[in-house]
């Protein structure tokens, strides 16, 4: 939530919006030479997923001017097509429906992006336009990300002074500090938490904090001033009844209930459950909890009449008045209402980010099935071909070719069959993927599996490599996914290792360690450090526009490498250091994961 926030109007184009537009362009012009190049040597599926990548960014940042560009985009991408497939009757229809698909996914997306944003501005005003201290944090770090105007008055700060600085920098003492840290440690919510802050002239100030996740990364809280100075204040008195209004005016559903029976409910949850405050008050909470949850809802409530109950949170679902299932998370604190202790529960409605979800994964498996329906067809005249040419190549003297004949044809040989094994891979990342893979595990050798990815490979007459792995090792696992582990990592090692090339492979483990760890260190080019998190992504390079040219790769084996890795239970780390090497590193439980 920004303050800043520049005027919107129907003529305004700033130096941010240049830049984009830039961007936009540079998009559209990037993804119309790909696709012609693609459609010129018909393999047209991947760039067409690429027209997706302007279309998302500018329906992200202008959603209804993106719809337009997504419209550009089909445009292009029909010119192209019908340019390559006229008068092919089935190519035309299925351009103009991919067309058309760009602009309803643009769509789809623009309404979730408003609807989102109308959601985050009304919590803005709140925070904003509340006469009350609130602040949120990192967890990590406690670094104060937000505050608003009245926090940073009452503490005579700038507020962007205030966001440069940790929540403990404004603690008042040593030990305040340490209680504030053994509360975080024990608890991420705060419940009426006492402590003193210190303004900028260096007074203290005796505050109460409240607040909870606002999600994995950050921590909300009100702070309530309880200096008898500053309460005897007109304007604090005016600020706190400001703050007992909050809640008719959050954005997210309140309920205060007492051994069981609603006392208030907020209009945020009569939106959501689509009764009047008047019919829920004094009804009894599991009326409103869908019958089949409200066991698990009845042991969940009898935590809040505990001695000293903590902030908790469940997830459920809630009936409606038209008998809607809505899935919602309710976050509960002990609050004191009308003089009695009560709990005050937050519902945040979890049916649009479940929908998104759906629709996330719809997509993601449609993707899929396209990615290996593509790659099938693929992969189907490349096997005559393949033999073909090794029938022209091993009896070149019996058709009568020529020595340059020869060479040429190898040259397709070896072209042909790095296609196929890019569709190869593409197909066993889409099985990885959809989790569909069932593992068949063995016991077997290590060593024995390795000398086996060694010898196959050829890789021993290439490099010197040194191993150090135990003869008498046995481990438990899918001998044939590992196997393509670990050729994966020995062929990256040899591919980007420079001459003379020196290829360590070392085993590591200690009795009471549950997992077995094998590294595979060369001394080649290096990670960028900025490029490590991005390497196990499918088609993830390190310098991809170098990489794949230089070194013939297309970003998928530490994919693939990983997904079976994951499968085990187990993981793949990296090391790297630029001109020096790398050391990729796979940690293999010993025992076999529980199925869940």
């Amino acid at each position: 939530m920004s303050r800043n926030t520049r005027p919107q109007g129907p003529f305004t184009f700033s130096g941010t919006d240049k830049v984009r537009a830039c961007v936009i362009t540079s998009l559209l012009i990037s993804c119309s030479l790909i696709l012609v190049l693609a459609f010129s040597r018909t393999v047209g599926i991947i760039a067409t997923q690429l027209f997706y990548i302007p279309v998302l960014y500018a329906v992200y940042y202008y959603p209804k001017r993106g719809i337009l560009i997504a419209g550009v985009c089909g445009i292009i991408y029909e010119i192209i097509g019908y340019f390559f497939y006229y008068p092919n009757p089935d190519a035309l229809i299925a351009t103009v429906g991919q067309a058309i698909l760009f602009i309803v996914v643009a769509a789809i997306i623009a309404q979730l992006i408003e609807q989102v944003r109308r959601g985050t501005s009304r919590y803005q005003r709140l925070f904003e336009n509340s006469r009350y201290g609130m602040i949120c944090f990192h967890r990590h770090d406690l670094v104060i990300c937000q505050c608003n105007t009245m926090f940073a008055t009452l503490l005579h700060y700038p507020a962007e002074e205030l966001t440069t600085m940790t929540i403990l920098d404004i603690l008042s003492e040593t030990t305040e500090k340490e209680r504030f840290s053994e509360q975080l440690t024990t608890s991420n919510t705060f419940d009426n938490f006492a402590t003193s802050f210190i303004t900028k002239n260096g007074k203290p100030c005796q505050v109460a904090i409240s607040g909870s996740p606002l999600d994995d990364r950050s921590i909300c809280c009100t702070i309530m001033y309880r200096d008898a100075d500053t309460l005897s204040d007109p304007s604090v008195q005016e600020t706190i009844l400001k703050y007992r209004q909050l809640t008719d005016h959050s954005p997210t559903g309140i309920l205060i209930v007492r051994q069981g029976i609603i006392q208030y409910a907020n209009p945020a949850f009569s939106q959501f459950s689509g009764y009047l405050s008047e019919d829920i008050t004094g009804k009894e909470i599991t009326l409103f909890i869908e019958p089949e949850d409200r066991e698990m809802f009845t042991t969940f409530a009898k935590r809040w009449e505990e001695p000293g109950a903590r902030p908790d949170q469940i997830v459920c679902r809630c009936r409606s008045r038209l008998g809607e299932k809505k899935p919602c998370t309710l976050h509960t604190a002990t609050v004191v209402h009308a003089n009695n202790p009560a709990t005050l529960i937050n519902i945040i409605d979890l049916s649009e980010k479940q929908q998104l979800e759906e629709r996330i994964q719809q997509e993601n498996d449609r993707r899929r099935g396209i990615i290996m329906t593509v790659a099938h067809e693929l992969r189907t005249p490349l096997q005559p071909i393949l033999g073909y040419l090794n029938l022209l190549v091993l009896d070149s003297e019996s058709y009568g070719l020529t020595e340059d004949t020869k060479n040429i044809l190898e040259r397709c040989l070896t072209s042909v069959e790095r296609e196929r094994q890019i569709i190869n891979r593409m197909l066993d990342l889409s099985v990885l993927e959809s989790g569909k893979l069932q593992l068949s595990y063995s016991i077997f050798s290590l060593a024995a599996l390795m000398r086996s990815v060694i010898d196959v490979s050829g890789y021993a007459a290439k490099d010197d490599i040194i191993k150090d792995i135990p003869e008498d090792l046995t481990i438990s696992a899918d001998m044939d996914r590992l196997f393509i582990v670990l050729e994966a990592l020995l062929s990256n090692a040899i591919t980007y290792s420079k001459s003379p090339r020196t290829i360590r492979i070392r085993y590591y483990s200690s009795e009471k360690d549950p997992l077995h760890h094998l590294s595979v260190q060369d001394n080649g080019i290096g990670i960028p450090k900025n490029a490590i998190t991005s390497i196990f992504e499918p088609f993830q390079l390190a310098d991809a526009a170098k990489l794949s040219r230089k070194y013939n790769r297309i970003g998928l084996s530490l994919s693939i490498t990983k997904k079976i890795m994951e499968l085990h239970g187990g993981d793949i780390t990296v090391e790297s250091w630029e001109r020096e090497g790398s050391t990729f590193t796979i940690h293999l439980p010993k025992a076999k994961p529980q199925a869940p």
